[in-house]
């Protein structure tokens, strides 16, 4: 067996084919990686002339030295200790050569499923993997609570051939409905608009709007991208509000006569929660009338979703925090897995954290997507491949690791 750099065409048909492939994996991934100054090569491990084993290598240098990552692993048989051990003593050699201290990998192993009644994760056969790569020289970093690694580490994933509004939590089922009585449409939007999602963003991603060009133009190049804006349409705002009003000033009649002919606590309180909705279909229905006189376009949230193979993921997404009133978070996220429902077979939300606790700084986002009743993974985490121990070592000491990793 030895290592061999691959060219494009054999790479692509390794990834493609392989079972723990994903876009973190592949061509479009290492020319974005480029735009963030990477460079990259394609490597695979060959046995009489088969490929066996693959890997996209981003890296650069640091100090005196070089670093490489594989971004969500090598896509090899990681239960095959002699597989395993092979590649990675090529590995050493391979990029030793090349004054290598290490290179970074962070497979998407599934090690654990969370159990959505307990919030505790039940793990599975895949976390004997931790001790093959131990055994193998992988230092295993420390598993991040939160977003500190370079992936996240838990991932929420909807089956979409299961997906089915009725099984969402009460909270998201409420806040999708309210969506689409404001009149919410999802709208496959043109590039010429990512600086409206960037606009959304730009209080809570340190990226700008050339970084989302980037990404949509890579990924564009191989159909392999969607870009949505949630608009408003005040046209079926104002219908549905006035249909929201009518329906609620017949209920509010009834509660009158209830209350005339027996007056209590219940009746009461029912009553001046009709007021309330009264009052805020009625601030709808002016809200709807005024932009749709002035012919007002309105976009209230966007999202950059990634294919590939039999999965899409919300790679990036945001929403006007001032208009939050409209639950368009909600509303884009259910219209993004209704619109790939049957194109697709599973919908990556992304990441959310291992702090399942209500006074942890997430807590709302974990709340948020787990509405969706996803399935929760947790993934193996983050190991170091040592290449020179000595280089590596001085990398940590130094700082200079943290610094270059914590961009």
């Amino acid at each position: 067996m030895y290592i061999k750099e691959l060219s494009l065409m054999q790479f692509n048909e390794f990834a493609q084919n392989n079972i723990i492939g994903s876009y973190y994996q592949s061509i479009n991934y290492a020319m974005l990686k480029a735009e963030e100054g990477y460079d990259y090569e394609f490597i695979g491990l060959v046995d009489n002339m088969e490929i066996i084993a693959a890997a996209l290598i981003l890296y650069k240098k640091i100090g005196n030295t070089y670093y490489g990552y594989s971004p969500r692993g090598f896509l090899i048989d990681y239960s095959n200790s002699y597989i395993l051990e092979t590649f990675t003593n090529l590995i050493k050699e391979y990029y030793k050569a090349k004054n290598f201290a290490f290179i970074k990998i962070n497979p998407e192993i599934a090690i654990g499923k969370l159990n959505k009644k307990t919030l505790n994760f039940e793990y599975n056969a895949n976390y004997n993997v931790i001790n093959n790569l131990t055994r193998c020289g992988y230092k295993k970093l420390k598993s991040n609570m939160y977003f500190e690694s370079l992936l996240p580490r838990i991932n929420a994933i909807v089956n979409l051939d299961e997906m089915d509004i009725s099984k969402f939590s009460k909270n998201t089922r409420n806040k999708i409905k309210k969506g689409i009585r404001k009149g919410l449409v999802l709208e496959k939007a043109n590039q010429d608009k990512i600086n409206i999602l960037a606009e959304f963003l730009k209080n809570n991603i340190t990226k700008d709007t050339y970084y989302y060009n980037d990404l949509y133009n890579v990924f564009e190049k191989s159909n392999d991208v969607d870009f949505f804006l949630v608009r408003v349409d005040y046209k079926s705002y104002l219908v549905n509000s006035q249909n929201y009003y009518n329906y609620e000033l017949n209920k509010n009649s009834n509660y009158n006569d209830k209350m005339i002919k027996r007056n209590n606590t219940n009746i009461i309180n029912a009553k001046m929660n009709s007021d309330k909705s009264l009052l805020s279909y009625k601030n709808d229905i002016a809200e709807a009338s005024r932009y749709l006189n002035e012919n007002q376009n309105t976009y209230v949230a966007g999202a950059i979703v990634i294919k590939y193979d039999n999965r899409i993921t919300i790679q990036i997404s945001g929403f006007d925090r001032e208009l939050k009133r409209y639950s368009a978070n909600y509303f884009l996220y259910f219209a993004i897995l209704a619109h790939y429902k049957g194109q697709y077979k599973y919908a990556d939300l992304n990441g959310i954290t291992a702090d399942f606790d209500k006074d942890s700084p997430y807590y709302g986002l974990n709340r948020f997507k787990l509405g969706f009743n996803p399935d929760v993974y947790e993934y193996i985490g983050e190991f170091d491949l040592v290449i020179n121990e000595s280089s590596y070592n001085h990398l940590l000491r130094s700082g200079l690791l943290a610094r270059e990793l914590n961009k």
